[in-house]
């Protein structure tokens, strides 16, 4: 990544744009992160519930990563970083 060669301004739109997306990817990534855990502390009780909870498990680290790339591309491209 390269940061822009010239100034880059950001407009009020662009700035209400970004600090909504921002606040979605804290929402959903704290969502993946609860379900991680839950399913720590379930399983922590009902060792035998494992087949069942370690699916819900191993897809957050992967939906995590998607939602902090999917900001990154959008603050690149607001910020013109190549």
């Amino acid at each position: 990544m390269a940061p822009p060669n010239e100034p880059t301004t950001l407009s009020p739109k662009d700035i209400e744009e970004i600090t909504a997306k921002l606040a979605d990817m804290r929402h959903s990534v704290n969502n993946y992160l609860s379900l991680i855990t839950a399913g720590i502390e379930v399983l922590a009780r009902k060792p035998d519930m494992i087949q069942r909870i370690m699916g819900a498990i191993i897809e957050q680290p992967q939906k995590i990563s998607d939602e902090i790339r999917k900001f990154s591309d959008i603050l690149e491209q607001k910020l013109k970083i190549k």
